[in-house]
């Protein structure tokens, strides 16, 4: 009934988004088809006085993380709400590039971040298979339809149309970074070859801009008694009751994988 008598001061309110694992286009993956919704959502419902971002996320796919990077951004510059990013444990590649739709970064003093880069990870099987007397038949109509073929030897020209690839996909991760955080990066710093910093040291860099943590961040801006209101992303029955075992099985490698470059 508060919001029925107008000469209260009305309480503010910050929907909460967690973006929490790995980004691609998997079941278990962050992605703008997953989350578009619930992001719509924090920003229409009532009248938030900020949308505040919970990242933890190593990183993944390059387009996932621009589609909901830039959702965040439309949404926050069409509505003027300004939004917070909170780093736990990581923000790392395509979860730097998520922390970077955000008006301002904060992070734990133990927080990973950064990690400004573009990764093609590959196996090749081809001696495994010639030990074994296997042997790999392709045919193609179209040179280039057998590229990086991970059961066959690998060839210099794919080498360098996988180099040719990552470069353009490299610049654009970039020119995010320094849209998003323009004159607050440090000068002359070699900020995008891909490394890691810790808590303070990125906030030296200008990468994030303090150490706070979420409630008394928001507690500090917009008064003790901001209303914190969380939005997750919710799973389907098939992945609550865990059907889709085969599907999950893999999502849970390639995650881990992903997370353990982080020793996380």
């Amino acid at each position: 009934m508060r919001h029925l008598i107008p000469f209260l001061p009305r309480q503010a309110y910050v929907p909460v988004i967690r973006l929490q694992g790995a980004i691609g286009s998997g079941a278990r993956a962050l992605s703008d088809q997953a989350l578009g919704g619930l992001i719509e959502k924090a920003f229409a419902k009532g009248k938030p006085a900020a949308v505040a971002l919970v990242i933890n996320s190593p990183g993944g796919s390059a387009v996932q993380s621009s589609l909901i990077a830039g959702r965040i951004r439309r949404l926050a510059e069409e509505k003027k709400i300004p939004v917070h990013a909170f780093v736990e444990d990581v923000a790392a590649s395509g979860g730097y590039w998520l922390a970077c739709a955000a008006d301002d970064i904060w992070v734990d003093p133990s927080s990973i971040v950064g990690s400004i880069g573009v990764i093609f990870a590959s196996f090749g099987f081809h001696d495994l298979m010639q030990r074994q007397g296997v042997e790999r038949r392709v045919h193609t109509a179209g040179k280039s339809k057998s590229f990086a073929d991970p059961f066959r030897p690998e060839r210099p020209e794919d080498v360098a149309r996988i180099h040719a690839m990552l470069g353009p996909l490299h610049q654009n991760f970039i020119a995010h970074v320094k849209a998003a955080r323009g004159t607050r990066l440090k000068e002359d710093a070699d900020l995008f070859n891909a490394d890691i910093w810790i808590g303070q040291a990125a906030v030296d860099l200008g990468l994030v801009d303090g150490v706070a943590h979420l409630k008394p961040k928001l507690r500090e801006l917009y008064g003790e008694k901001v209303r914190l209101v969380p939005f997750g992303q919710r799973r389907s029955l098939f992945q609550r009751f865990g059907l889709s075992v085969g599907d999950s099985l893999l999502a849970s490698v390639e995650e881990r994988a992903l997370w353990a470059r982080y020793g996380l």
